[in-house]
């Protein structure tokens, strides 16, 4: 029994018996593409479990195989557990691994919105990044160098510098996939943070842009979006498609909406 114990005490020993239980009767080439070790430490852990009756081993040709043995791990069950009352203890494990089991995160809504533009991805990045572009279509210029962790800034076109949202870039692969947190200028990018993804792939002689905004907290921010890109995507539409943007900004088009939620406030 002191060898059964000592074998088992051992994590990486435990690691294999249990890769022997998902899958019984391994050679050491497998046990070991499972586990990033060497074949000698590894044949030193199986040398312990074959002592201690834990796995047998069967010569085949040139190779070996190993199989759990079962037997002296049902002999301290029948030692130490059986004299015991089985279904309290199982009520207990079911307790205990209910209590540890990590609860799943509430899910905050997300908006997805597709559209079609005719243009190349490599424009419609540059619409997305450069301020300029981002400044006649949004009227607000988005502000960074775009490389991952570094911060941007949705900044005011009217010379005052202020800037009404930003965050911080998350991924920037030119020209399929801008990932960013938004939400206040200067905020870090926490797990809490609201996302935004473009998405920018060829479809044809045309390009699909999908962007997708995640971890909405409140559904306020749910109803501002579902007007808010829309409007942005349609103004950015026309700017690389027509030369120049609709008659009636984007944030006019909602402003309505905007009004109601500050007096819902």
């Amino acid at each position: 029994m002191d060898r059964v114990f000592r074998a088992l005490a051992d994590p990486t020993r435990r690691r294999l018996l249990d890769s022997l239980r998902a899958e019984d009767g391994q050679t050491l080439g497998r046990l070991c593409g499972r586990l990033d070790m060497t074949r000698q430490t590894v044949t030193q852990h199986l040398t312990v479990l074959q002592d201690a009756g834990l796995i047998t081993v069967v010569r085949r040709g040139r190779e070996k195989w190993h199989y759990l043995n079962p037997v002296p791990i049902h002999e301290v069950q029948q030692r130490w557990i059986a004299p015991f009352e089985e279904p309290r203890l199982r009520v207990l494990d079911d307790i205990r691994r209910h209590a540890e089991e990590p609860r799943m995160p509430e899910t905050k809504p997300t908006f997805v919105y597709v559209t079609y533009i005719h243009a190349t991805p490599q424009r419609v990045w540059e619409a997305l990044t450069d301020a300029d572009l981002t400044g006649r279509y949004w009227g607000h210029s988005n502000i960074s160098d775009w490389q991952p962790g570094s911060p941007w800034e949705h900044r005011r076109t009217d010379d005052s510098g202020i800037a009404d949202g930003g965050g911080v870039v998350l991924e920037a692969t030119p020209p399929t996939k801008l990932v960013m947190a938004f939400g206040e200028a200067g905020s870090p990018a926490t797990p809490e943070s609201s996302t935004v993804t473009f998405l920018i792939e060829p479809h044809h002689d045309i390009v699909r842009l999908t962007v997708t905004h995640e971890n909405l907290a409140t559904p306020d921010d749910v109803e501002a979006v579902a007007a808010g890109w829309p409007a942005v995507l349609a103004n950015l539409k026309s700017l690389l498609e027509t030369g120049d943007v609709l008659p009636q900004a984007p944030w006019e088009m909602h402003a309505d909406l905007r009004e109601k939620q500050m007096n819902r406030h």
